[in-house]
């Protein structure tokens, strides 16, 4: 059933603003990544990402205090996580392989996954907002693709595949926003992500150069508050 949208005016202008962040900060993980990706893993790339983006996060909660990473669903971050990691590779793999103008197009796909699992399992509202950018999702994936013009690169369905654990994460993040704090999802986010890029890195470990210490600092700064914007976007907004 189509319904209007009832969220207030000023909710959804700073959902925006927190929104239009978390794109400037993956553009620059998209652009740091597609220059490390020359040199490094992507398992290395990610461990980096996670290191430095907890420590970003550490930093922060010793000054907010931290009574702020308490959680009693500790087992909802791990799930999250599991889809969110598999959304990173995906996407820092896609880079690697695709052009960074394919690899956002195909990103089409994840508002298309999130919409829908944001009405099966939130109850969010199916309003025409929604169902018009699913519409764009859809033929956004299908310009790109162009199905039966073109031999479809399989590196996109990494890509696509990538698009729906990053809906799977995005919708558990907005179900852990009505108890969690911004800084709690980021900080857990990154404590789990850290060991499980770690240990597949060390076996391909590589000592990254003097250029990519600059690429390395943006990938786990853009990481870092790529996240916390996304978080605080789905605290003020639908999550789409």
């Amino acid at each position: 059933m189509i319904q209007n949208n009832s969220l207030p005016a000023a909710s959804l202008i700073h959902g925006f603003f927190w929104m239009s962040g978390a794109v400037i900060s993956f553009v620059g993980m998209a652009i740091a990544g597609r220059e490390l990706s020359d040199t490094l893993s992507i398992f290395q790339i990610l461990t980096f990402r996670s290191f430095i983006a907890l420590s970003v996060s550490v930093l922060v909660i010793m000054h907010a205090g931290w009574s702020v990473i308490k959680t009693s669903h500790i087992s909802f971050h791990f799930l999250r996580n599991i889809f969110n990691f598999g959304g990173q590779f995906g996407w820092f793999l896609g880079i690697s392989l695709l052009p960074l103008a394919t690899v956002f197009a195909l990103e089409y796909a994840t508002p298309v996954w999130t919409a829908l699992l944001a009405v099966i399992f939130l109850g969010e509202r199916m309003h025409h907002a929604r169902i018009l950018a699913i519409c764009c999702g859809i033929a956004g994936v299908v310009i790109i693709l162009r199905p039966g013009l073109n031999v479809i690169d399989p590196a996109a369905f990494i890509v696509i595949g990538a698009a729906f654990c990053y809906a799977v994460s995005y919708i558990l993040t907005k179900s852990m926003t009505k108890t969690e704090h911004p800084l709690a999802v980021l900080f857990y986010m990154n404590l789990i992500q850290f060991p499980l890029a770690l240990l597949p890195a060390s076996f391909v470990w590589v000592i990254p150069s003097i250029s990519d210490i600059q690429w390395i600092v943006l990938v786990g700064v853009g990481g870092f508050f790529s996240h916390y914007c996304l978080t605080r976007a789905f605290q003020v907004a639908d999550t789409l």
